[in-house]
């Protein structure tokens, strides 16, 4: 597609650029980025004062196929990626069969390229199995292009093990993406141990669980070095523990994820599954400490941890229930509506943690509109406010916890690799009208 985005607001830090700009794309690229009129003989789209950002990178992702195509499959997780301005995702390993073998990944990959909506990067077990007791082997699943290794949704309880797979992901140059549980001391908790769980009468998980899994990891890494992420770090324990490694110089980078930055544990009060996750949601000063470790960069990224599961599955009782909860199509509107909007972070800080980060720590395109770039970006309406209405999604999953809630600042357009993917909340290939909606914007030259 030749295409001359003009009229939009953008913010590219790594480029250096915050501002008006014209972006001219060209066989798949960014071309040229003006501050002036560019005179150029292709197709103009005029953005009216829209913002527009390199397309956000989800690093943490649960697309559930292989094997549990009736909670999501790549196609319509990928679907629900683009409606939420997301271009690329990370997709974790625990499917059914695991990625674990160049099988599963090919298969993966396969889908992907058939779907052709946004990039899929896969990544592949730590352990054989997802059982924590063998390393997968994880040369062979590096040179099938897996961009780290996890056993996400378990934790390595073996440091053994956990040691020698930071060793051969260093080798490798790649990362190890850390689920944090200790699951003895987690046992079989499902909220926090705090006053709402307690008050629930439910079996708790107590942030050492996680504090403890941190600590050891930080352990280790300070002694084999290379490339260790933390998921979804959700208490004040293990922030303590990051800023600690960090005066240490222990090279480490982590995320953390709009549900544990915007709800407590009051939101399982009426034994909502929706609000029920792994690690579960804290209090107001594990909130506090999540955030200002976001501002200071302490914290690097913000992921979805995009789990979906079926209604059936949601809607048994609270201790049966799976957890998890769905994310893609409401990250991004709730960042801008309860953190940008409130000037609790910029701009800047925000095409960081939702792009730059990302793609830096899985060493994939991405964070930058700069010329010669993938022309993968993100249109957002400040001015566009809607309710979150679960049965709306692109997802199969419908468990967010979010429901009802009124945010303001939706995507209203994302491209991929130079194509339309999402245009005014319509996505190609799931939308009958998406054609004729693409069609009316390129005919009137504005959206």
């Amino acid at each position: 597609m030749e295409l001359l985005l003009k009229g939009g607001i953008l913010y590219d830090p790594a480029a250096g650029w915050a501002g008006p700009a014209e972006i001219l794309i060209r066989e798949n690229k960014v071309e040229a980025v003006s501050g002036s009129p560019l005179t150029v003989d292709v197709p103009v789209v005029n953005l009216q004062g829209k913002v527009v950002l390199p397309g956000l990178i989800d690093m943490h992702v649960h697309l559930r196929e292989p094997g549990e195509e009736g909670k999501e499959t790549i196609a319509s997780g990928c679907a629900a990626a683009v409606a939420g301005g997301f271009t690329s995702l990370a997709c974790m390993a625990n499917t059914s069969p695991p990625a674990d073998n160049k099988t599963v990944i090919s298969y993966i990959q396969e889908r992907v390229r058939k779907t052709g909506l946004a990039r899929v990067y896969p990544l592949g077990t730590i352990s054989k199995g997802l059982q924590g007791q063998e390393l997968s082997n994880m040369w062979e699943l590096a040179s099938e292009g897996v961009k780290g290794f996890s056993d996400d949704g378990r934790p390595v309880m073996d440091s053994g093990l956990m040691l020698k797979a930071m060793q051969y992901a260093l080798s490798l140059g790649l990362p190890i993406i850390s689920h944090c549980e200790d699951l003895t001391i987690a046992e079989d908790g499902v909220v926090h141990a705090g006053p709402a769980g307690y008050r629930l009468g439910l079996p708790a998980i107590r942030p050492a669980a996680e504090a403890a899994m941190v600590a050891r990891d930080l352990l280790l890494q300070e002694e084999v070095g290379g490339k260790l992420h933390f998921a979804h770090i959700s208490s004040k324990k293990s922030v303590a523990l990051l800023k600690w490694a960090a005066k240490r110089d222990v090279p480490f980078t982590a995320e953390v994820t709009p549900h544990h930055l915007f709800l407590t544990e009051e939101a399982v009060e009426h034994f909502s599954t929706d609000a029920k996750m792994n690690p579960p949601l804290r209090e107001e000063a594990d909130q506090k400490a999540l955030l200002e470790a976001l501002q200071e960069g302490l914290i690097g990224v913000i992921a979805t941890d995009h789990a979906p599961h079926t209604r059936q599955d949601k809607e048994k009782d609270f201790l049966a229930a799976p957890f998890g909860v769905v994310g893609l199509e409401t990250a991004l509107p709730l960042v801008i509506t309860l953190l940008l909007s409130k000037g609790l972070i910029s701009w800047e800080q925000l095409v960081e943690f939702f792009s730059i980060a990302p793609s830096r720590i899985l060493n994939i395109p991405g964070g930058t509109l700069a010329p010669g770039s993938a022309a993968d970006l993100v249109v957002i309406d400040l001015q566009e406010e809607r309710r979150v209405e679960k049965d709306n999604f692109y997802s199969r999953g419908r468990n967010t916890p979010f429901q009802g809630w009124t945010l303001k600042g939706f995507p209203v357009l994302t491209m991929v690799d130079g194509d339309i993917k999402m245009l005014s909340g319509r996505v190609k290939g799931f939308s009958p009208d998406f054609a004729d909606i693409l069609d009316a914007a390129m005919e009137k030259g504005y959206i």
